[in-house]
């Protein structure tokens, strides 16, 4: 199975479309998993065409949006559970503290969270933890990023980097 992996995507304030590349990745997942901040309620309706969809709001989304999607999440496929977070709420001195405490008695075997708009991908006591960056507002980072999460035998996360478009 194979999950594409968002946050930050900042519709249409930072980009009008989809890149290419993306656009591929998303059509050929067999999920969608969107860590926050769309920014409207048109950009995560956008984000729905390519297939199911699990997200959590941000910091940035609209009211409506808030009012429509959880704070986090908790997912399972097959045996694999993944936490999904914005990670600008609860107890924390960084983004990552944060969402890793916001799943600290559920037991996940990954965790997901956005807001930094930094790609991170580590793991932590059996735990993967996973920023996928962001593909439209790549802030101080030196490329924009998106993330692909494979669930078979194992659990993985890649990175997709690009440059501007």
């Amino acid at each position: 199975m194979k999950i594409a992996v968002l946050s930050d995507t900042h519709f249409p304030k930072r980009r009008k479309a989809f890149p290419p590349q993306l656009e591929r990745d998303l059509a050929q997942a067999d999920a969608i998993i969107h860590a926050g901040d769309f920014l409207t309620v048109e950009a995560f309706r956008e984000l729905q065409k390519y297939g199911p969809l699990h997200a959590v709001y941000g910091n940035g989304d609209c009211t409506e949006l808030k009012e429509l999607l959880p704070g986090k999440l908790m997912l399972e496929f097959g045996r694999f559970r993944v936490g999904v977070v914005h990670g600008h709420e609860g107890r924390g001195a960084s983004t990552e503290k944060r969402a890793l405490n916001a799943f600290k008695n559920h037991k996940p075997d990954c965790v997901i969270f956005g807001h930094s708009h930094i790609p991170i991908k580590k793991e932590q006591d059996g735990l993967l933890i996973f920023n996928p960056g962001s593909p439209s507002d790549k802030r101080r980072q030196p490329l924009f990023s998106y993330g692909i999460l494979t669930l078979g035998d194992k659990l993985t996360a890649e990175h997709v980097f690009f440059g501007p478009q």
